[in-house]
Parts: structure tokens; sequence; C-alpha cells
């Protein structure tokens, strides 16, 4: 199956470069792209794509905002949204994060990393590089006097070590294998902790960890 994707970016340079790196790629294609968060918005809605990499600051709209608008409520399609951040863009990560981007991407990301952003983002497994996003992330941890839950933590022990261990940028099956559990039970973990706390997907998973204290 074709993962199909949009490409935002206000520098075509950094566009003609995803986009012949991705072509390169088998079983992913670029369908459009987009200068500014309001092509974006227009684009995506024409494309209906499965995963859109989004510049965080872009002319018109920014990506922060095209995101929210992308991710509202009546939304007839909602694709996966990865950010695309520089290390001076911590300020934006927050609003990313609340409201739906499953991951982060620096701009000199390597063709790899690239192109394992666009699967892992299609697959749900968005939290794909810990240098990046355990580092935004704990921008925003606030101070816990413990590490451990509170009493009132709706979740279970494993819930609560899957939680953990997802915060510090472990794929599902790196998860699995450090507690001995199938990949299959992870995403059913993951579905019950984002029942019970009311997220939207893995990176809304990490933050909760990090800003109730769990993470450290």
């Amino acid at each position: 199956m074709t993962i199909r994707v949009l490409l935002a970016d206000d520098q075509a340079i950094v566009r003609t470069g995803m986009a012949m790196i991705l072509a390169a790629e088998d079983g992913i294609e670029v369908v459009a792209q987009a200068a500014d968060g309001v092509e974006a918005i227009q684009q995506a809605e024409l494309h209906r794509p499965d995963v859109v990499l989004m510049d965080i600051r872009m002319p018109r709209l920014s990506g922060i905002e095209a995101l929210r608008h992308l991710h509202r409520p009546q939304a007839a399609h909602t694709p996966k949204v990865v950010m695309v951040t520089t290390f001076d863009d911590d300020e934006y990560v927050h609003q990313a994060l609340h409201h739906g981007a499953c991951g982060f991407l620096l701009k000199d990301a390597g063709p790899r990393l690239l192109a394992e952003a666009v699967r892992s983002a299609a697959s749900g497994e968005a939290l794909i590089s810990p240098s990046i996003t355990v580092r935004l992330l704990r921008q925003f941890a606030r101070p816990a006097p413990a590490a451990a839950p509170a009493p009132s933590s709706p979740l279970s022990q494993r819930e609560t070590e899957v939680a953990v261990l997802v915060s510090r940028g472990h794929t599902n099956t790196e998860v699995a294998a450090a507690l001995h559990i199938s990949a299959g039970t992870v995403k059913t973990h993951l579905t019950h902790i984002q029942a019970k706390l009311g997220l939207r997907n893995r990176v809304e998973i990490a933050a909760w960890a990090w800003e109730s204290g769990l993470a450290r």
C-alpha cells in the first residue's frame, strides 16, 4: 500500500530535496507540495495525503495553524502530521503536541530518517527520534517531587511501563522487547492508555509522561 505524502515548506530547495529522497523509496509517493500554510490546507483537502511533512514556520499561515485546521473536529480527512523543525523552534513544540502533531523531524535529517519519519507516521509509530523528540518534550516537563505515578493514575502498572518507554523514544518493537511482550500487546496497551487519558497519539502519551513526572 503506497503512503501518500504532502510536503509543506516555504523553501523550494527543501521541498525539492525531500521529494527526491522520497521518490527513491518504495511504497512512498509525494502527491503534492505547498509553499505556505494556506496552500498546505488546500493541497491536503484536494489530495487527501496519508502523511504531511509540515514546516513550523511558514508565511501567510504557520504550520501550527495549518495543523489546527487539518485536525479540526469536523475535518473530513485527518492526515498524520510530522512537524519539520529546528532546535530553535522549541517554543512551538508544546502547541504542536496539543494540536495533534505525531512527530518531529529536523530539517537537516538524512535520507534514512526522512523515510523512517514518513513510514513511522503512517503506521502510528510516530515517536521516531529520541535525540529530537525526547529533548523537546523534556523542555515542557513540569517539576514533580516523585517519579512514580500518583495513586489516582488511571493506568495499570504495565500501561505505566509502556507509557514511560514510549516517552523515551522507543518504538513498539523496542517496548515489546523490553517488557517481553508482543508488539500487538503493546498496541493494545497504547489504545487503552489513549482512551483512559483522552489522548490522540503516542506523542501526546509521551508528553503526558514527561509532564506528569513519570518519564524522569
